[in-house]
């Protein structure tokens, strides 16, 4: 498929949505419930929705309403632009940004030497490249160099500038790079052979920083020590591109900054109506959060493919004027390079130029700009699109799902070279077609770990381009490796070593069975299944029936966030038991009962032995792995749970371990102590928090796992960017690895499964949704309504909750069947079917088909149609 057109999708299917079921009216235009809330005077321990909210679900899509996308508003402006907002919409007027030629830059004399306390060593760029660090780069006169400090965070680091003569200076000038900023340093001066000093800067934070000396200063030798820099996601050091032997302020760049008002990815266009003569620059620098807008992009593929662009997308203007439309590649020659696509909610359109990109293009002249648009690459979830959706009574809950939607929407896009992973990510078996990348920033590969969540994200969602999960999982299978692994995506070749991503992988082809019917899929691959538990499994099994990473040569292995885990890890072993009883799912339903039976029982002892051996009864919780210090995890706690690995007496001490060990106020974290990194205890996923609320709901913990909904999604919907969803948050809430953090992650979306499948509780059981299940877990929402697409049809399920009913109303597809399991704490009878059959009345069930179990009575329905069930 070409660049920014409609990705493939088959025919649609139209969704069936004009139908009216007990207290809610369904049209094309959404839900409006007839009864949402309690009867006048009745009270109510439920939440109402805050103000009774119109109850169109159309009005929280989040997608823009057509692939040409236009920016909101101008943030920001500074140095010479004239009508700024013209940008934002085309015809007549233009925006103007003017720079005059700046005076050159001061030189030290020839003959003048660079020396530092520590260079960090050189290496070769992602391109191959050989790239240097030497203290010379910082008195060559080219700003694209830099001298790079070799002490990771350890100061004082110093770098000393001696001249063949003495000479008299007021000042100097540091420049550095955004990457490396010298936030606290002295400036000395050598003087009568001591060094003297003659300025101290603290808490600088701008990379062209200006240095005056109180007096001037005659001197041959200047030294400057910094004792602080800047953090940044790869730790803290010092990167000085150049020192010059004048203080000079900093050029008053012309800048424009607009806000596209969430998230977006695709290609930018920017229409020049015309430029003064000698082709005039134009950088673009991205962000996803105004946090980590700056000179230069949060995040850009260059980077880690030698950073043609030095972290910004070039662009030399003509004197005519032209459109451009940003594309990977190098304008002239090899000067002028963009990155092509991106994913940002901010844009900096600046007046500037690379020194290296002369003179090709230059940091000086006028440049007319008509019009800034973003060509919208991914998926466009507009309300025609959707094939599922839902709603309830809390307005917060309905936000976070389509949220979800929309992040999830933004990485279902089309495998292009241009546009992925440049570090060995692209394969030819993937280009051109329609997968689910992990991220819209970045990494742009897809990976099977994160199909776990966005898959159901989009199963539930748009369905109908569920080929984009068939596309990735059957390319990893086409490169399953002779012992049995599966890679985790086609990043290095398909060679990145990742321990649990083989069992994700089982997980998700059945996963794409049960949603999609799919048998074709499962009869095709179901050797590769096999060879995953069969061959590769044993290979890193110990003498306890446990996988433990170390054997089979995986030691150097990672996982879903390169955790330095070993031995036996509860979450490898709770995984593995859901691969297996998955895979038992997916022989059975192909009738290979001898697989099945073997892998049932097989899951059967591998969770034996993780209650046997891992379970820290003195915490009442799993331990995260019985080599080393003594922690325990969300992924392995909450899938243990999941799973049922873990009985209802663990089930709820596990869960108060982590209520009392890991509760933030942005969610729960991954681990309840530092000892694996420093701040792991501070650290949350999305990824891992999912299956903790998914255990939370099917524990009877309903309330509680609305709880951790509203913190996680609340927190990442209240914080810059707004609205999509976080690949990790760090202490105090913040993106865990700035700016390099995806902040539009499709792992992240859990959210939108679990209120679907938890709250609402509608679920498939059987591939193709031929039989289903419907259990709702309303806990403090008042109503909640929604619709599954189908093979056969829309599911369409509504229950309204009150201290006098609970009423549930099932609309199912013609050829499925299924169970209704309605809550009946409290509750004295259940009725429903022709005539309104009392089902239970506390004391036994009326019907012999009914079943009460704990605070639940379970309801056949054997055929579709709709079905409507009361306890009250």
């Amino acid at each position: 498929m070409g660049h920014g057109s409609t990705p493939p999708v088959g025919p649609r299917r139209r969704s069936v949505m004009a139908a009216t079921v007990l207290g809610t009216v369904v049209t094309a235009a959404g839900v409006r419930p007839a009864s949402a809330g309690t009867a006048p005077g009745e009270a109510s321990s439920v939440r109402p929705a805050p103000g009774r909210p119109s109850a169109d679900w159309h009005r929280y899509v989040q997608a823009p309403a057509s692939r040409t996308v236009r920016p909101v508003r101008v943030l920001a402006v500074t140095g010479d632009v004239t009508d700024a907002e013209a940008m934002l919409e085309p015809g007549g007027r233009a925006a103007v940004l003017r720079r005059p030629r700046p005076a050159p830059a001061p030189r030290w004399p020839q003959g003048t030497v660079a020396a530092a306390s520590s260079t960090h060593a050189g290496n070769n760029g992602n391109d191959g490249t050989p790239r240097t660090y030497d203290a010379a780069h910082a008195i060559d006169g080219d700003p694209d160099t830099f001298w790079n400090d070799d002490t990771l965070g350890v100061y004082p680091d110093t770098l000393t500038v001696t001249v063949p003569a003495p000479l008299e200076l007021t000042g100097i000038t540091v420049l550095s790079n955004s990457d490396g900023v010298p936030a606290d340093f002295t400036v000395e001066v050598g003087c009568d052979g001591a060094w003297v000093t003659a300025a101290t800067v603290v808490d600088n934070d701008v990379i062209h920083c200006a240095v005056p000396f109180d007096s001037p200063v005659t001197t041959d030798r200047v030294r400057i020590t910094v004792t602080a820099a800047q953090d940044t996601s790869h730790g803290a050091f010092t990167r000085i591109n150049e020192v010059w032997p004048a203080p000079v302020a900093p050029a008053d760049i012309p800048t424009v900054t607009l806000d596209f008002g969430k998230v977006v990815v695709g290609h930018p266009r920017i229409r020049f109506t015309g430029a003064s003569p000698g082709s005039p620059g134009v950088r673009l620098a991205f962000s996803e959060t105004r946090q980590f807008l700056t000179d230069r992009s949060d995040f850009t593929r260059s980077d880690q493919a030698g950073g043609a662009g030095r972290g910004t997308d070039q662009f030399a203007v003509p004197a005519e004027g032209a459109d451009w439309l940003v594309r990977k590649g190098y304008q002239a020659g090899d000067k002028v390079y963009a990155d092509g696509l991106h994913g940002f909610r901010y844009l900096r359109i600046a007046l500037d130029a690379l020194p290296s990109d002369a003179p090709a293009a230059q940091p000086f002249g006028e440049v007319r700009i008509d019009s800034v648009t973003l060509e919208f690459s991914a998926c466009l979830g507009t309300p025609s699109t959707y094939r599922g959706w839902f709603l309830c009574s809390d307005d917060d809950l309905n936000r976070y799902w389509y949220g979800a939607s929309y992040t999830n929407e933004l990485v279902t896009d089309t495998f292009r070279q241009d546009d992925v992973d440049p570090r060995g990510a692209w394969s030819a078996s993937l280009e051109g077609r329609l997968v689910l990348h992990d991220g819209a920033k970045r990494d742009r590969d897809p990976y099977v770990g994160d199909l776990a969540v966005s898959a159901r994200t989009l199963y539930l969602t748009h369905d109908d381009t569920a080929e984009a999960v068939r596309n990735v999982l059957a390319d990893l299978a086409e490169h399953q490796r002779a012992d049995g692994w599966i890679p985790p995506a086609s990043i290095n070749g398909y060679t990145l070593p990742l321990f649990d991503y083989p069992l994700w992988w089982v997980v998700c082809s059945w996963d794409y069975v049960l949603y999609t019917g799919d048998g074709e899929y499962a009869a095709r691959f179901h050797p590769h299944v096999v060879k995953v538990l069969d061959t590769w499994c044993p290979r890193v099994t110990d003498d306890a029936g446990l996988l433990s990473k170390g054997l089979g040569g995986t030691e150097g292995y990672g996982d879903y966030a390169f955790l330095g885990r070993t031995g036996r890890v509860t979450y490898y072993n709770a995984l593995y038991v859901q691969a297996l009883n998955d895979a038992a799912r997916l022989a059975r339903h192909l009738g290979r009962s001898a697989d099945a039976d073997r892998w049932a029982l097989r899951a059967r002892t591998v969770a034996h032995a993780v209650n046997t051996h891992l379970w820290d009864s003195a915490a009442g919780a799993y331990l995260d792995s019985a080599t080393g210090p003594v922690r325990h995890a969300q992924d392995g706690n909450a899938l243990a749970v999941v799973t049922g690995i873990a009985d209802a007496g663990r089930t709820a001490s596990a869960l108060a371990h982590l209520d009392a060990t890991t509760r933030r106020p942005y969610g729960n974290a991954f681990m309840d102590n530092d000892t694996l990194f420093p701040g792991a205890s501070q650290r949350v996923y999305a990824f891992t928090s999912y299956p903790e609320i998914v255990a939370r709901f099917a524990g009877g913990r309903a309330e509680s796992a609305l709880d951790q909904i509203r913190r996680t999604y609340g927190w990442m919907d209240r914080h810059d960017p707004g609205v999509t969803h976080w690949e990790g948050i760090g202490p105090q809430g913040v993106p865990y690895e700035d700016a390099y953090t995806s902040m539009a992650h499709g792992w992240s979306t859990g959210v939108l499964p679990a209120l679907t499948h938890q709250l609402l509780g509608a679920s498939p059981l059987s591939p193709g949704y031929r039989t289903w299940e419907v259990r709702p877990h309303p806990g403090d929402v008042g109503w909640a309504t929604g619709l599954l697409p189908t093979p056969h049809g829309p599911l369409t399920v509504e229950w309204v909750n009150t201290d006098r009913a609970f009423t549930l109303t099932v609309h199912a597809p013609a050829g499925t069947g299924g169970t209704v399991v309605l809550p009946v704490r409290g509750r004295t009878r259940v009725v429903g079917g022709p005539g309104r059959r009392v089902l239970w009345d506390r004391h036994r069930a009326a019907q012999p088909d009914v079943r009460v179990h704990a605070e639940e009575a379970s309801v056949p329905v054997p055929e579709g149609g709709t079905h409507t069930f009361v306890a009250e």
